[in-house]
Formats: C-alpha cells, structure tokens, sequence
C-alpha cells in the first residue's frame, strides 16, 4: 500500500511559571499544542514557528525535540514532531485562524486528559532530557 507522507511540527511552550501549556482547540474539535503542517522547503522548526504565530499570535523560538509521534491513519503515514519552545514576544491580541477555535493556556493535569495521545502525558515531554517516540495505533 502507499502512504502519502505527512509532517507536522508542534511548539510545547510554558507560561513564566511553568505551570500551564498553550493548547489549541482546532475545527475538529480536538485539543492540540500550537503547530501544524510543513510546507514544501520548510524546515521542522521553521514549521512549528510559522504555525505557532498563525495560531496563536505568539512569537517563539525552538529548543529541540521532546517527542515524536508516528501514525498511519488512512493512507497517510504522519510524523508528529513536539519541539519545546520559548516565548519571544506576546501578542497584542490573538489572531482569529480559521482553523482555530479557541487559544488558551491550561495547567499541566488538564492539559494531560485534553491530550491522549501522548500516553504517559504531555506533561512528562516537559523534564524528559531525551525525545519520547510514540507509535500511535
């Protein structure tokens, strides 16, 4: 079977105190962190920068990889790529996406169970000192 391949690059970012996670709502309704497709000659982290600012209104910098998460879904084989980041500069406002129903900064037990797809949680990606891999089924 052929699999159309697909990369997606998400920012896990923190609030000063460490203590809450930026998470979108998307159209679908499911609960992610900012981030979102590669464009064709788009790096990784360029990716997840572009896709935070869009959605969010945030602008960031990366740190490195804390997970990657593979699945096969139809007759797409996706790479989910979670680097941690840092917050550059607030916005003023955040931008309406369309894609985007709601930006909101929510506390790490939360954020855990509005994410499932992160077995051991989203949380535990913020002190693990290597990247966790995760095959999704």
């Amino acid at each position: 079977m052929d699999f159309n391949r697909i990369d997606v690059a998400y920012s896990l970012l923190l609030d000063k105190d460490k203590e809450k996670i930026l998470v979108v709502l998307n159209r679908n309704n499911t609960w992610s962190l900012p981030g979102g497709g590669v464009e064709k000659g788009e790096t990784l982290e360029q990716a997840a920068i572009r896709e935070t600012k869009e959605e969010t209104g945030y602008d960031i910098k990366v740190d490195g990889i804390v997970s990657l998460n593979e699945a096969f879904i139809n007759n797409n084989h996706i790479l989910f790529i979670v680097f941690k980041g840092q917050i550059i500069q607030e916005p003023n406002q955040i931008p309406l996406e369309e894609n985007i129903l709601k930006v909101e900064w929510v506390d790490l037990k939360t954020a855990d169970k509005l994410m499932p797809y992160y077995p051991n949680g989203i949380s535990t990606l913020i002190s693990s000192p290597t990247a966790q891999y995760i095959v999704q089924e």
